[in-house]
């Protein structure tokens, strides 16, 4: 017994348990495992339509101008929409003015209204919720501003009214159209009283681009309520809308409640607006640049005999 315990004592003899087995295949796993890594796929490779719920391949999706098989027309941003609409995607981006005080009332709130300043600056990569630019649409030059209401609801605030008048003034300047797409939840409630000013302000900028003699036309995208509609939104001398885009003043439970009635089912929807002479035409994302061009040769050509006479 004591003999059996000194053998087992033997340094470095110790319990050990069952050998691994390992044979060829182990010793070049790991080289096949980097070989045919599972590719980790991007959270956003699918697109779910709004209206049926289907998913959508992305890069299709971008191929159709985000516009989903059962033609649901999706939100885009202010890049995207001036990519679609220049010719060639190519067109000189209009600064909007500096100096605008960022929160002139200091607005309370349970976040800073300077941070979500911030967040939506750099998610958007935008100033304000308004981008303009100058270019061609099918030869015709314009000046075209986007509202994206992807950047604090678009909402109107001070520098949106800023950036509105800098559009306008260029349009004057260079003698060109001006076109806008509107897509709003309405005045910008931090800025108060000085976002409700900005209606007036846009107004009477809209004033000089029609003494100068040139078109203004309104594209309303989904969804444009408050004091956008209440303002430049509903100036325009050409009114076109996209499919099944929202346009309000104020929501539906709202004007229930004051005229206590129960309202049409869609009538705050473009084609039923257009049915009632509010809007002239519903468009397509995809015929938007073609009718665009359209309407512009026409009213340019009237302005240049009336020039020429």
């Amino acid at each position: 017994m004591a003999m059996a315990e000194q053998r087992n004592d033997k340094p470095g003899k110790g319990p050990q348990g069952p050998k691994e087995r390992r044979g060829w295949l182990s010793r070049i796993a790991p080289g096949v495992r980097n070989l045919v890594a599972k590719r980790e796929t991007p959270e956003n490779l699918w697109v779910k339509c709004p209206d049926t719920g289907e998913m959508i391949y992305r890069s299709d999706l971008e191929a159709a101008l985000w516009v989903t098989p059962s033609g649901h027309h999706m939100r885009i941003g202010a890049e995207q929409r001036l990519r679609y609409t220049f010719d060639g995607g190519q067109y000189e981006k209009i600064e909007p003015p500096k100096g605008v005080v960022d929160d002139p009332l200091k607005f309370p709130d349970t976040k800073p209204y300077m941070d979500k300043l911030k967040a939506a600056r750099k998610a958007s990569g935008a100033q304000d919720a308004m981008s303009s630019g100058y270019g061609t649409i099918e030869g015709v030059p314009c000046v075209v501003s986007v509202q994206d209401f992807s950047f604090m609801g678009g909402s109107l605030g001070v520098g949106v009214g800023e950036a509105f008048i800098k559009a306008a003034q260029e349009a004057i300047r260079r003698e060109a159209p001006f076109v806008i797409f509107t897509a709003a939840g309405g005045a910008r409630m931090q800025e108060g009283a000085l976002a409700l000013m900005q209606m007036a302000r846009t107004t009477l900028a809209l004033n000089e681009v029609k003494a100068a003699g040139l078109p203004y036309i309104v594209v309303l995208t989904d969804p444009t309520t408050g004091g956008v509609t209440a303002s430049y939104a509903m100036l325009g001398d050409i009114h076109l809308a996209e499919p099944n885009a929202m346009v309000a003043f104020a929501g539906r439970r709202v004007i229930e409640q004051t005229i206590r009635e129960v309202l049409p089912p869609g009538f705050q929807r473009a084609e039923f607006l257009v049915e009632r002479g509010q809007i002239d035409r519903v468009v397509s994302r995809a015929e938007m640049r073609e009718v665009l061009a359209s309407i512009l040769k026409t009213l340019m050509m009237g302005r240049n005999r009336s020039k020429a006479a």
